[in-house]
C-alpha cells in the first residue's frame, strides 16, 4: 500500500475564514456562537447558531459562477482553493486524471429547497427557477470543485451525516493506496441554518435550546442538552509520500490509518456500548500497525447531546481498555459547533495542526462533571505535549461510524 500524506488544507469556519485564522481563533479558545441571523429564529426551539461570518463568493472565484452556486458549494470552493495553493499544487503540470475529489456534504442546498417549495406552493410549478435541482444536490460540491480546479479524476459525494467529512477523507486515503489516483482533494462542506435545518433538528431534540453562547454547546458536560448548528467546510489535499516528494511539497503529517463500521441499531442513537464506534477506532489503529497504548490523543465527535458523549465514552474505553484514562479527548465543537457534513473535515484539520504544533485546545466551557463520563476531556485549559498520533471519530445518523488515524510526518 502506498503511504499517503497531507500537503494542503484549506478551511470555512465560523471562527475563521482560513485555516490561520481557524487555529488561532482555536489557540484563544474563541466560540462561534451568537443568535441567528440567517433566518428569523422567533418560535424556535434553537436560537443560538455557529455562523459563518463575513464570507463572500466572489472573493473565491469568479462572481457569475458563485452565483450558480448554493453556500455549501461556495464554502467547498473556498477551503479547496486554500488548500490547492497551501500544497502548491501546479494542475498544469498534472496529469489531470490522475488528481481526483472526495468531498460531501450531509444535507446540501436546504436554503434554496425551502424557497423553491414556497415559489412552488404560492406561484405554482412555472416559477421555479430553472437552477434549483444543481443548486440543492449535494454532490454539487464535489462537482464544482472540479470544475473550478480541472480534477478530472475519480470524483465522489459521501454521504454519511455527520460521520461525511470523515468517511470523505477516508474514502479518499483508500482511492490513492489503492492506486487509483496520486492525488485527492477532500473533505466536506454544510450550510444548513435555515427554518428547516433548524426546526427539524430541534423537533428531534437534537439541538440545544440554551440561549447563553457560553453554555450551549458543551460537550462531556452534567448540563449538556443537544449540539449547536454550525457551518463551514474544511477540505484537504492528499497525495502519495512519492508524488509530494517528486514535486518538492511540505509535508504536513501523513494519514496511517482508516476504520468504518456501522452500528446497525438505530436510526439516531449510537449504540449503547459503544461496540460499533470502537471497532472503528481499533480498525483504524490497527492499519498503523501500532499497539493501541500509541494513541494518546482523541479529537472526538463530541456533540453535546446525552447520548452521543455518554456512548462515545463507553466506546473509547471499550477499544483502549484502561488507557484511556491516560489519554487526552477534546471536542472542537465546545467552540464551532457541530458542522454536520464537514464537522470531520474540520476537525482533521485540527488534529493535523494539533500533530503540528504539540497543542492540545481544551473542551472549552466545560464545568460540571458527568458521573460516567470520567475521562480526561481537557478541561482545564490546553496542553502542550508532543502528539506523535492524533485519531479523530465521526459519528452519523443511521449508525455510521468513522475515524482516522493521522500521524507526525517522518521521513
Amino acid at each position: 500500500m502506498k503511504r499517503v500524506v497531507v500537503t494542503g488544507m484549506g478551511a470555512i469556519t465560523p471562527i475563521g475564514l482560513s485555516v490561520e485564522e481557524f487555529w488561532n481563533s482555536i489557540k484563544q479558545e474563541k466560540i462561534g456562537f451568537a443568535k441567528i441571523t440567517k433566518m428569523d429564529a422567533e418560535g424556535y426551539r434553537a436560537t443560538l447558531a455557529a455562523e459563518v461570518k463575513g464570507f463572500e463568493g466572489k472573493n473565491y472565484m469568479d462572481f457569475k459562477a458563485a452565483k450558480r452556486m448554493e453556500l455549501f458549494s461556495q464554502y467547498a470552493v473556498a477551503a479547496a482553493r486554500e488548500a490547492i495553493e497551501e500544497a502548491g499544487l501546479d494542475m498544469e503540470k498534472e496529469d489531470p486524471y490522475r488528481v481526483g475529489c472526495s468531498i460531501g456534504s450531509g444535507i446540501g442546498g436546504l436554503g434554496v429547497m425551502e424557497k423553491e417549495h414556497e415559489k412552488l406552493l404560492n406561484k405554482g410549478p412555472n416559477r421555479i427557477q430553472p437552477l434549483l435541482v444543481p443548486l440543492m444536490i449535494t454532490n454539487m460540491a464535489v462537482g464544482n470543485v472540479s470544475i473550478q480546479f480541472g480534477l478530472k479524476g475519480k470524483s465522489l459525494n459521501v454521504v454519511t451525516a455527520c460521520a461525511t467529512g470523515t468517511h470523505s477523507i477516508g474514502e479518499a486515503y483508500r482511492s490513492i493506496q489503492a492506486g487509483d489516483v496520486d492525488v485527492m482533494l477532500a473533505g466536506g462542506t454544510e450550510s444548513a441554518v435555515t427554518p428547516v435545518g433548524i426546526g427539524g433538528f430541534a423537533a428531534l431534540t437534537a439541538l440545544s435550546s440554551s440561549t447563553d453562547p457560553n453554555r450551549c454547546s458543551i460537550p462531556f458536560d452534567k448540563e449538556r442538552n443537544g449540539f449547536v448548528m454550525g457551518e463551514g467546510a474544511g477540505v484537504v489535499v492528499l497525495e502519495t509520500l512519492e508524488h509530494a516528494q517528486a514535486r518538492g511539497a511540505k509535508i504536513l503529517a501523513e494519514v496511517v490509518g482508516y476504520g468504518a463500521t456501522s452500528d446497525a441499531y438505530h436510526i439516531t442513537s449510537p449504540a449503547e456500548d459503544g461496540d460499533g464506534a470502537a471497532k472503528a477506532m481499533e480498525y483504524a489503529v490497527k492499519e498503523a500497525g501500532i499497539p493501541m497504548q500509541d494513541v494518546t490523543y482523541i479529537n472526538a465527535h463530541g456533540t453535546g447531546t446525552h447520548h452521543n458523549d455518554l456512548f462515545e465514552t463507553r466506546a473509547i474505553k471499550k477499544a483502549f481498555g484502561d488507557h484511556a484514562y491516560e489519554m487526552k479527548v477534546n471536542s472542537t465543537k465546545s467552540m464551532i459547533g457541530h458542522l454536520l457534513g464537514a464537522a470531520g473535515a474540520v476537525e482533521f484539520i485540527t488534529c493535523v495542526k494539533t500533530v503540528e504544533e504539540g497543542y492540545i485546545h481544551p473542551t472549552v466551557g466545560y464545568r460540571e462533571k458527568d458521573e460516567e463520563l470520567d475521562l480526561n476531556y481537557v478541561t482545564n485549559g490546553a496542553v502542550q505535549e508532543k502528539v506523535p498520533y492524533a485519531l479523530s471519530n465521526s459519528l452519523g445518523f443511521g449508525g455510521h461510524n468513522a475515524s482516522i488515524l493521522i500521524k507526525k510526518y517522518q521521513e
